[in-house]
């Protein structure tokens, strides 16, 4: 199935380096682009995008304001942020708007695409940059909500880690020479047992306790 991709950046420049990019990838289409925060809305309400690779810093608003409002009315959309900033007064609104991915403007091609795969599949993507300092931040947070009492199986731990390494379901499922539905099985059970709802927050939280060892930055496309 073709994944339908609409490019969201304030620079035509970079819009056509992307879409002439995109072009030559047989399961990617771009179907439209935006060059501000409002347009970025209306277009994917038009356009029906699967993913969004959405700017940051735009005229007339932020990539984070354009995130909650095309999530608001499509929330099956992934939005990916591909942006050259990577503060932490950036990330954590981009992530709080609901953004599925963070990905910084020099991530090579086949690392791009595969984001978009994997981001289409519901699964979330980040520069190995950005998930250390969410990581860091996750650490500081008030661990008040934290289940004491959760204990991962051996294999729940190792579904993890290669998460936090980059690695997506299918990968994960062919490592540990089980299937991609079994895979998904265990990250259930973990995000249940961490009290989390997602991958990014089960990798933190499990980085956080010492259940797991923190990403090197060596995964195959900064998947978590």
């Amino acid at each position: 199935m073709t994944i339908r991709v609409m490019l969201v950046d304030d620079h035509p420049v970079v819009r056509e380096g992307l879409r002439g990019m995109l072009a030559a990838v047989e399961d990617i289409a771009v179907v439209g682009e935006a060059a501000t925060a409002d347009e970025a809305v209306a277009a994917a309400a038009k356009h029906a995008p699967d993913v969004v690779l959405m700017d940051l810093r735009m005229p007339g608003g932020d990539g984070a304001g354009a995130t909650r409002g095309i999530l608001r009315d499509r929330p099956a959309c992934a939005v990916v942020v591909l942006t050259t900033y990577d503060t932490d007064s950036d990330i954590l609104p981009a992530v709080e708007a609901g953004a599925s991915g963070y990905l910084l403007k020099d991530t090579p091609p086949a690392r791009l695409t595969d984001a978009i795969r994997a981001a289409a599949q519901g699964e979330t993507v980040l520069a190995p940059e950005v998930a250390t300092r969410l990581l860091a931040n996750t650490r500081g947070a008030d661990t008040s909500r934290d289940h004491p009492e959760a204990q991962l199986t051996s294999r729940e731990r190792e579904v993890l880690r290669l998460a936090a390494q980059g690695c997506g379901n299918g990968e994960i499922g062919h490592r540990l020479h089980i299937g991609a539905t079994t895979v998904k099985t265990h990250l259930l059970r973990s995000y249940e047992k961490l009290g989390v709802s997602d991958r990014t927050a089960a990798v933190a939280h499990a980085i956080r306790r010492g259940m797991i060892t923190p990403p090197t930055g060596d995964g195959p496309d900064g998947s978590l």
